[in-house]
């Protein structure tokens, strides 16, 4: 594939990357036995080297975005799992974030579609918004067979589908101070609050605290921090990813200065992904680059945090039978596969992987509302999945998952940290 741009182009420096990127393509077609939306609807257009040359053409004729590329991006989870596969070492994620900002900038969507957009973007990265709109989901739960039956409104019958009937009450953990460890100092952390988990399930964060501070790992949550960016920054609104990006940049380096950070702490993988990328994010703003470089490089998933830890003796080995799944944006976004299943091993359970771990289920984000049918049809292939292990429960490391699979499976979902710490001393996870 010859890649002609010209020097004015290239005097863009996102365009001098996406260039770059594409130059490392060689079309061989590995990616396309391991994308979901390849695997599922068989069309090239809907496979990472399909995408990629539509992207080229996009980018390269200097040329709004249509109709056309629009629907084969929008239907990209951003799952990875190509650039796992590629033997070329292709930066899929950075391409398809500069497609997707590109798209949000010169094309224009059909007025329901845009609206829905809007009221994601300005409701999930907001916890006291997420959680008021999930409480008035109750009136609109009676229209969702109408929702279904119209296209323009799937998203909103999807939604609806989602929200859970009923909410935990918010987690004094997510205010900001300090939880001093409960043994000899071993260390001292910051972790994400968040958004969407610290509504859906504080008990997440409250158990990796709880956790910690037993090990003798004193936890920040500092003043200030909040959504991670990527839920906007994969709908391509990149002026509200870094300023989300950039707000957490400076709260976690006023944490640094006042006293030094071993790692910030990551519980919900999806924005794991995203925090170790803002470094390459925000490497064009000379007053944040070297500050997001080094928030960064001290980003860790708590079981990749964990696993650095010389940990006790379990007070308890359940031995409870347990179907791992490796989210997308642990396992291919974050290259983190071992160390989950090592601590949970380790802790006493029984580990079973499911057949196809390497494809998405369907969450991605918000994904699974504005590609609700693709999305439930991964979903049901992933529970299938995990169902014919024979576990017990099934354990993952993300809130996006945890909901998603937790929407069709029989088998209780819960996040890795819940077990560990049930093992290690903490209460057993509500099973329900």
């Amino acid at each position: 594939m010859q890649i002609n741009f010209s020097l004015a182009q290239l005097a863009d420096p996102h365009v001098a990357e996406s260039e770059k990127i594409l130059r490392k393509c060689v079309h061989c077609g590995f990616c396309t036995a391991t994308c979901p939306t390849y695997v599922t609807l068989g069309n090239e257009l809907d496979s990472p080297r399909g995408r990629i040359y539509l992207i080229k053409d996009m980018l390269e004729n200097g040329r709004p975005a249509d109709k056309e590329i629009v629907t084969h991006i929008d239907r990209c989870l951003s799952c990875l799992a190509c650039m796992t596969t590629c033997p070329s070492g292709v930066n899929y994620m950075h391409l398809v974030d500069h497609a997707r900002a590109h798209i949000e900038q010169t094309y224009k969507r059909p007025l329901l579609d845009r609206l829905t957009r809007a009221m994601l973007a300005v409701v999930l990265p907001y916890p006291s918004r997420f959680r008021a709109a999930l409480k008035l989901a109750k009136l609109g739960r009676p229209f969702i067979g109408l929702f279904e039956k119209l296209p323009a409104l799937k998203p909103v019958a999807a939604m609806l589908k989602l929200a859970p009937s009923s909410l935990p009450p918010a987690s004094p953990n997510a205010s900001p101070g300090t939880h001093a460890g409960q043994t000899k100092k071993r260390g001292r952390v910051a972790i994400l609050t968040g958004c969407a988990q610290s509504v859906l399930d504080p008990a997440i964060n409250g158990t990796t605290i709880s956790l910690l501070t037993r090990l003798g790992i004193e936890v920040v949550v500092p003043e200030g921090e909040g959504c991670c960016g990527a839920l906007v920054h994969h709908m391509g609104r990149e002026d509200q990813a870094l300023a989300s990006a950039r707000r957490n940049v400076d709260a976690w380096t006023r944490a640094i200065n006042q006293g030094g950070l071993d790692a910030i702490i990551i519980t919900a993988s999806g924005c794991g992904t995203t925090i170790k990328d803002y470094g390459f994010m925000l490497r064009l703003d000379p007053a944040y680059a070297g500050k997001a470089a080094r928030v960064s490089a001290l980003a860790k998933d708590v079981t990749e945090y964990l696993a650095t830890l010389e940990l006790p003796e379990p007070v308890r080995k359940p031995g409870t039978v347990v179907a791992y799944h490796s989210a997308c944006s642990m396992q291919h976004g974050q290259k983190i596969t071992r160390q989950p299943k090592e601590l949970l091993a380790k802790a006493g359970f029984v580990v079973r992987e499911p057949r196809e771990g390497h494809l998405c289920c369907g969450s991605a984000g918000t994904y699974n509302i504005l590609q609700p049918d693709i999305s439930a049809k991964l979903r049901d292939r992933k529970v299938k999945n995990i169902e014919a292990t024979g576990a017990e429960i099934v354990a993952t490391g993300n809130i996006g998952c945890i909901t998603q699979i937790a929407s069709a499976a029989r088998l209780p979902v819960v996040h890795t940290i819940k077990l560990l710490d049930w093992a290690y001393g903490g209460e057993p996870p509500k099973m329900s």
